[in-house]
């Protein structure tokens, strides 16, 4: 407060700057006396040179404008709205909410001054756009009370406005419901994909289609809450959902901010990203903590990587970003390579990051592939990094292939982050120890950039949540309330207090992103005694050691070259093909007609002129074309050096390992 009127001088320009308006005003950002120096600022400053020593003046100017305006939010906190946060508001109240009780109690509070704020913005577009329905997207427990708020408003003001809600929490959290006083505030409740349920709302607002020929729907009638789920069409394709319309929006008033050191948790919030999904649902569907018995995860559906590149087309032309960040419980290997190949068959010229699971199909040159179309990230599910427990979990995947997908889209230049996941069922001191030492070994050689570990958290609609015994722990509650109905509370007693490695965990983490501490024991991250590792110091070393499969081997796989350029060059006597990529240059040195038919093929396989030609097919032509032998000519030194230029083999199935 005693800085008071440096805030209100600071608070536009830092504005400006966090919305792209005026990125010069970084580098007076930087200077320490700029911006005032809050309690959050002061508590990292001993760290900042260490944290963010290797980031550029913008990057460290976000960061700082970052912790001012999280300084204003604990002010406001303090102050006029207890329950205020950037990213999640009155979380605490819906947080598991098993009872209707708590949400109520804070919803018939006198508005405070931030509800008034929100309110006040709601009613200029209702006034604005007069509306028949407003439907609001409920993803996490902090967006709720924001819901029902909006929705309080509406239904006392607007009483001829018929409200909805869905999203991922209504998805998880409101499959039980049965409290009838949530409909005081909204009419409709959603559940899994919204494209469905709110276009027979909509039907149903107008007078269209019968209350009972909605879908996957709760209502309120006579005080008693009911399903309707008589639609006949029962769903939309994933091929037809279409793109997200962003109309509307001012993109570029959004603020780019940095609040974390994790470098892919950053890519959330730093930026733009149109939201785009390759497939629905997830193809693997067998991981036993994940809510694989829901429909948005648990339907499969892909749409052609034509379509989906005319959905990104259309959104770079609506918003002028080129950033896509695919929300794909996990994207397929094969859909990815699709994805990727008509990306370059087209030339666009877009940056993009998604969600996979670590398995074998991603080889060294689909990496290669996928960065070349402009992937710049992956996160993905190593989850607790022991072979026992990810059988268990039938996560489909092991230590040591993970080390070597993960080294192959590092290698290709595609930042790896891995979710990591202690606490689950069963797991032992031991294994906990053990799960620390192979994330620290994939530090140490490169395999990942980023993590973060999440405490096991049972779920009502997942394996171990619907058959706890099987997976050797015991339900303890919650009863259920009426209302959400989803996180589960159990015991574990074969595994250890898992609570006592969170914070060794975390701190573990923290430093290996940093490149600290990565060659240390892993015991001294914890101040309480521990085991020493079962597992040897060189096992992800040795693991990427192991060779790829051989060329030989790979007849059925398809041909792509991602050369850009090509010259034979004849010279006393001698022909020489060199070969050009961006940011190197190659020379293959041959007989001529091994060189000439090298100059008439490659273009052939380019991505702008791919027709899924096979390794098999490409030999039968090198002979008939040269006259050698092809097996001869895969020894070649000539053929080692295509392949480094960028000639890849890539699987020509869309079976999945």
């Amino acid at each position: 407060m005693a800085l008071k009127q440096v805030y209100l001088e600071t608070i536009t320009s830092v504005m400006d700057f966090l919305t792209g308006k005026d990125d010069t005003l970084a580098y007076r950002i930087c200077n320490l006396d700029f911006l005032p120096k809050g309690h959050r600022r002061a508590q990292l400053e001993d760290d900042m040179d260490w944290a963010f020593g290797n980031m550029g003046i913008r990057d460290r100017a976000r960061f700082f404008c970052t912790l001012y305006l999280e300084e204003l939010g604990d002010l406001l906190k303090a102050t006029v709205g207890p329950e205020f946060g950037f990213s999640r508001y009155a979380e605490r109240i819906a947080m598991s909410a098993t009872s209707f009780d708590g949400l109520e109690e804070a919803l018939l509070k006198e508005e405070s001054y931030t509800d008034a704020l929100l309110l006040g913005c709601l009613k200029k577009h209702l006034e604005a756009e007069k509306p028949e329905l407003v439907a609001l997207t409920v993803p996490f427990p902090g967006n709720l009370y924001g819901a029902l708020k909006c929705g309080q408003f509406i239904k006392k003001h607007y009483p001829h406005i018929k409200v909805a809600i869905g999203g991922g929490y209504c998805n998880t959290e409101l499959r039980e419901l049965s409290d009838p006083r949530l409909f005081d505030y909204v009419d409709f409740v959603t559940l899994d994909d919204g494209e469905g349920p709110v276009q027979k709302i909509i039907e149903h607002c107008r007078a269209e289609r019968n209350l009972e020929e909605l879908l996957r729907t709760f209502v309120c009638i006579d005080g008693q809450v009911q399903v309707m789920d008589g639609a006949k069409d029962r769903r939309v394709p994933h091929a037809e959902v279409g793109a997200p319309d962003y109309q509307g929006l001012p993109l570029d008033s959004y603020l780019s901010v940095i609040d974390l050191a994790n470098p892919v948790h950053r890519l959330w919030s730093d930026g733009c990203w149109n939201k785009l999904t390759i497939a629905h649902g997830c193809y693997w569907k067998k991981c036993s903590f994940c809510d694989i018995s829901l429909d948005y995860i648990g339907r499969y559906e892909q749409a052609p990587a034509t379509l989906l590149v005319d959905r990104m087309e259309e959104l770079i032309a609506q918003t002028g970003h080129t950033g896509f960040h695919f929300v794909d419980e996990a994207a397929p290997p094969m859909a990815m390579r699709d994805l990727a190949l008509e990306i370059l068959r087209r030339g666009l010229k877009v940056t993009w990051w998604t969600n996979i699971r670590f398995e074998k199909t991603f080889t060294k040159d689909l990496c290669q592939l996928l960065a070349q179309s402009g992937c710049i990230a992956v996160t993905g599910g190593l989850e607790v990094a022991s072979n026992r427990l990810l059988a268990l979990m039938e996560k489909g995947v092991s230590i040591e292939q993970v080390a070597q997908v993960t080294n192959a889209f590092t290698e290709a230049g595609i930042m790896v982050h891995a979710y990591l996941m202690y606490g689950f069922p069963t797991q032992t001191e031991q294994e906990t120890i053990d799960s620390l030492e192979v994330v620290r070994q994939l530090f140490l050689n490169g395999c990942i950039q980023s993590g973060f570990w999440h405490r096991f958290s049972m779920t009502a609609h997942s394996p171990v949540g619907l058959n706890p015994e099987k997976y050797g722990v015991h339900l303890i509650g919650p009863e259920k309330g009426g209302f959400a109905w989803n996180d589960l509370q159990h015991d574990d007693p074969q595994g250890c207090y898992h609570a006592d490695f969170s914070e060794g965990l975390n701190k573990a983490i923290y430093n290996y992103m940093h490149g600290i501490g990565v060659e240390d024991d892993v015991r001294e991250w914890f101040d309480f005694e521990t085991p020493e590792t079962t597992h040897p110091e060189w096992m992800i070393e040795e693991a990427l050691q192991r060779p790829d499969k051989k060329d030989l081997n790979r007849w059925e796989d398809c041909l792509v070259w991602l050369g850009q350029g090509l010259e034979l060059e004849k010279k006393k006597g001698k022909q020489r093909l060199w070969i050009y990529a961006v940011d190197k240059e190659e020379c293959v040195v041959g007989n001529g007609q091994e060189l000439q038919f090298l100059v008439e093929q490659l273009p052939l396989l380019s991505p702008k002129k791919f027709q899924g030609d096979t390794l098999k097919a490409f030999a039968s032509s090198f002979e008939k074309s040269t006259g050698g032998e092809f097996v001869k000519f895969l020894k070649s030194d000539a053929w080692r050096a295509l392949r480094r230029s960028g000639l890849l083999l890539l699987r020509n199935s869309r079976a999945t390992s």
